[in-house]
């Protein structure tokens, strides 16, 4: 795919190009892989200009390095000839990225306030661009000899280099000891070290496979050719299949490598490479034929066919849990591909992608390719370039896979679209939800949104008719929805040990379900065996060290661990306030619940779905194909086993506490806490067997938990859409956090102020357009420091967004001094979906 063996080292300086060869150069308009807004004009050399074209990475200079760059199209603008740089070297023999989707990069990167080149560097596969590096190596004429250096540090730099040039990061692993930056320049001015500049190559390739074909044809017998038995052995092969492999001559014919070379030497034999692409399926399927739709599932199906005829439109299918909606995305993607478009399909989690994925390649077969950051960075780059190069037009995958290079797609699914998963909370801020619709306007294509639970943003946009709302409102096979069954959990205060969350209406209905053979799946929102470890001395919780947060046992790895940023230490650990031994572990997890559950149904088949139990490939395909083989008798899991899945076995479900996220400071914390009970609900009663709901909660009377016992959303929008609009909330309003973080307290609080008088300075300039925005803080978020980060948030709301749009740009690009601080770090999050 690339070329990265001419950039293992950085080539002589380019002479200087005369002026008249400069300005009849072609110029290219070129986004860099840099933090920084806007694109660059860049030559083009004559000899490589027929390998440059939109979508193609190359190599340009930047300042005094050389970075990854992605070539837009053709610039127009004006430069001035004396200044323009040419590019170095095209690393690609074909495009990463269509030319249709420079617009849809450009898009998100105006919408999201991102430079173009990071929206890029963000969708690309990870691991792909080859990367400029200082390196040090020794002046050995002038090096003093070992034992002779004053220094004992530059004597450990100086022994680390005997070998190779290395980068300032590999001398301190070598040396096991922090190099300052000025201890480096001061063995280059006395000349025992220079330092130059390296490109190395990527961590993700291609890769290839040799393959060995005859060169030409001829008529002479091969025994009459006076060639060793070997070779003669090599020729008959290929003259019987044409072309093979050479590992597979190499378990044919002893030394085959050697008898090659000479052969080709001879002009007998032609070497080739193929790329070849890892396969991250797994087993294979067994194609599928398309079952019988139903009435309902054939009108949406035809509604939204219609619609594809006439362009673009946005569509949200409410269909109730079990009423085929993946079914009607198989007819919908088989009728665009037979309209020779293609297919984006997105699922919220990698846990739902492996189901999906399944059905869809018994569907479609080898036209089916997967993405998401579950792959190795070379399976991922494999998949990428299968669709980019057109070889399969069926792209599935989490978030990301909203970037999926399809160069003409003509349906794009957002299953579960109310899931907020699909909101990426790093780096670039997106929501793939929204961006789907805006690609596929762009594509003059159908976004079709899917939900058993809408989100009121969507919702919202069928009443102002942005959306066309089409409904499944049965089960196939006509399955009637659970019965749920809510219990009180304040009458539980007096119970003690597991009866506190494990209630006798609970346990009786699990005793009757397994005794039918039936399964169980137990639902609780946190992990761990306790989320709460109190010093019984002092009464202080066990907080993180770099997080203000409390740590959680688990109970099988004997730690206690940060959720936010990974920190742990022994759960044999003492108080970190007054070093007392009695620490208390209170609060519950998903451990804890399965440690409960085994004395209670000592005969019962038990397994765990979480973070932790699915942290190792394969893991979670294991468990889901435990479920559906009937090995497990009873599932306990987090929000994990809410989405998607579709496990006819399960006809209890039992939600151990429901009230877990009513109290986030968040103001869809209501809508969050239906949506997912709504959802693991909708688990039970799959098959043929009529299913069960046991909801226990502490708050039996608010209105969230009542929708979700009702199995009815607009229920809930249509109370939930009075609290929105009485403060002036998403959907009647956009919002834009300003996230501030910083290693140093008072300085992230005094970064923090400024950037909140510089908000307020801006509201008040008499800009008509920023009238409208309502300026909400500084304040401390939240969770308020994590990873060692101090945080403060501001935020931002006004009734249009291009009001807010227009204001957040004034505030960060009329002030880059005071963005550009090294100290503290500012992100911008538009159309936040947490507010922690």
């Amino acid at each position: 795919m690339a070329l990265f063996v001419t950039l293992r080292r950085l080539p002589p300086v380019r002479p200087t190009i005369p002026h008249k060869k400069k300005a009849n150069m072609e110029k290219i308009e070129v986004a860099v892989s840099f933090p920084v807004h806007g694109t660059y004009t860049y030559g083009v050399p004559e000899g490589l200009s027929a390998l440059v074209c939109p979508g193609k990475r190359v190599m340009v200079p930047f300042g005094k390095r050389r970075i990854t760059g992605y070539v837009l199209g053709r610039d127009t603008r004006e430069v001035d000839c004396d200044r323009l740089k040419p590019i170095d070297d095209v690393l690609d023999e074909t495009p990463v990225f269509p030319e249709s989707m420079v617009p849809f990069f450009r898009w998100v990167a105006a919408y999201y306030v991102h430079p173009v080149g990071d929206v890029i560097c963000e969708a690309l596969p990870g691991g792909i661009n080859p990367l400029e590096s200082a390196v040090y190596e020794l002046v050995r004429e002038s090096t003093p000899a070992a034992g002779e250096c004053d220094d004992p540090l530059q004597e450990q730099v100086l022994c680390a280099l005997r070998d190779k040039p290395l980068r300032s990061a590999q001398i301190a692993r070598k040396t096991g000891c922090d190099i300052p930056a000025g201890l480096l320049l001061k063995m280059e001015k006395k000349k025992w070290i220079q330092k130059s500049r390296q490109v190395f190559g990527p961590r993700a390739r291609t890769r290839k496979r040799r393959y060995a074909k005859p060169a030409v044809q001829s008529d002479r017998p091969i025994d009459g050719m006076g060639l060793s038995g070997p070779k003669c052995s090599i020729l008959s092969l290929l003259a019987e299949h044409g072309e093979m492999a050479v590992d597979r001559l190499k378990a044919e014919v002893p030394r085959a490598s050697d008898h090659l070379r000479d052969l080709s030497r001879k002009n007998m034999v032609e070497i080739l490479e193929k790329p070849v692409y890892r396969d991250p399926f797994g087993e294979a399927v067994e194609p599928d034929t398309p079952p019988e739709l139903t009435p309902e599932q054939r009108r949406v199906v035809r509604e939204v066919t219609h619609a594809m005829k006439s362009g673009f439109s946005a569509f949200l299918l409410a269909g109730v849990t079990g009423s085929g909606k993946t079914e009607v995305y198989m007819h919908l993607a088989a009728r665009t591909l037979d309209e020779g478009r293609g297919v984006i399909v997105l699922v919220p989690e990698i846990a739902l992608i492996t189901e999906v994925e399944r059905r869809f390649r018994a569907r479609f077969g080898q036209d089916v390719a997967v993405l998401h950051s579950g792959l190795s960075a070379g399976e991922k780059l494999d998949q990428w370039m299968r669709v980019a190069k057109g070889e399969c037009r069926v792209a599935i995958g989490a978030r990301s896979a909203i970037f999926a290079p399809l160069a003409d797609p003509g349906l794009i699914i957002v299953d579960e679209e109310h899931d907020f998963s699909y909101k990426q909370e790093n780096r670039l801020h997106y929501n793939a939800r929204d961006l789907a619709v805006v690609r596929a306007r762009q594509a003059r294509a159908v976004a079709l949104l899917g939900s058993a639970t809408p989100s009121v943003q969507s919702i919202a946009n069928v009443a102002s008719r942005k959306f066309r709302e089409i409904n499944l409102t049965r089960r196939i096979h006509s399955r009637t929805l659970p019965e749920v069954a809510v219990v009180d959990l304040r009458k539980q205060k007096d119970q003690r040990g597991t009866a506190r969350f494990i209630t006798a209406e609970l346990k009786e209905a699990i005793q009757k379900t397994l005794a039918r053979s039936e399964q169980v799946l137990l639902f609780l929102n946190r992990r761990g065996f306790a989320s709460h470890p109190v010093c019984a001395r002092c009464g202080e919780p066990q907080k993180c060290r770099h997080c203000d947060i409390t740590l959680t046992l688990h109970k099988k790895s004997n730690i206690y661990k940060c959720h936010m940023c990974g920190y742990f230490r022994a759960a044999t650990s003492r108080c970190s306030h007054c070093g007392s031994e009695a620490i208390k572990a209170l609060g519950m997890g998903t451990e804890k619940i399965e440690t409960a559950l085994r004395p209670l149904f000592p005969g019962a088949r038990i397994a765990r779905m979480d973070r932790d139990t699915t942290a190792r490939k394969g893991a979670l395909v294991k468990i889901l194909k435990g479920l559906k083989n009937r090995e497990i008798d009873i599932l306990v899991g987090t929000q994990m086993v809410a989405k998607g899945h579709d496990f006819p076995g399960i006809t209890l479900v039992g939600i151990i506490c429901a009230d877990l996220s009513l109290s986030f400071p968040d103001f869809r914390a209501g809508e969050t806490t239906f949506q997912v009970l709504a959802q693991v609900a909708g688990r039970a009663g799959r098959g043929a067997s009529p299913g069960r709901v046991i909801l226990q909660t502490y708050n039996p009377g608010h209105f969230a938990i009542v929708s979700a016992r009702n199995q009815d959303f607009m229920e809930f929008y249509n109370q939930e859409v009075r609290f929105r609009k009485a403060i002036g909330y998403p959907p009647f309003s956009r919002m834009l956090q300003i996230k501030i973080s910083g290693k140093d307290k008072d300085k992230t609080r005094t970064h923090a102020e400024t950037t909140g008088r510089i908000c307020r300075q801006i509201l008040v300039s008499g800009d008509s357009k920023c009238g409208s925005v309502e300026v909400m803080g500084p304040i401390e978020a939240p969770l308020s420091k994590v990873a060692g980060r101090y945080r403060w948030q501001i935020l931002m709301k006004a009734p249009s967004s291009a009001d807010l749009q227009h204001f957040i740009r004034r505030v960060f690009f009329e002030n880059h001094a005071h963005f550009g601080s090294r100290d503290v770090s500012t992100a911008i999050d538009v159309d936040p979906m947490s507010m922690m």
